[in-house]
């Protein structure tokens, strides 16, 4: 398997393209074109996890759902304070 190396070049792009991604989410949730709630599809999709991730994240209570008639649900805000509570910082520039 070769051997990839990561510069601070392909860190500031991701980050770019992370904050794009994340300027177009938030500016879809203010228009109010984004839903308030997410099935575990379409969450899969926004966060980029496996559905045992997902089921993990359920299981151990970091994530609220409801479920309304065997299927869950969850609130795009609580996403979003899970999402903020766990943020990592670091004292490093990118």
């Amino acid at each position: 398997m070769p051997t990839s190396i990561i510069t601070t070049d392909d860190l500031r792009e991701f980050k770019m393209e992370l904050l794009a991604e994340l300027k177009t989410l938030f500016t879809k949730q203010n228009s109010g074109t984004l839903k308030r709630y997410l099935k575990s599809s379409e969450v899969m999709d926004l966060l980029q996890i496996s559905p045992g991730t997902l089921q993990n994240l359920r299981i151990n209570g970091t994530l609220p759902y409801t479920k309304v008639g065997g299927i869950i649900y969850y609130d795009v805000q609580e996403i979003q304070r899970v999402m903020d509570e766990n943020r990592v910082k670091h004292n490093f520039d990118l």
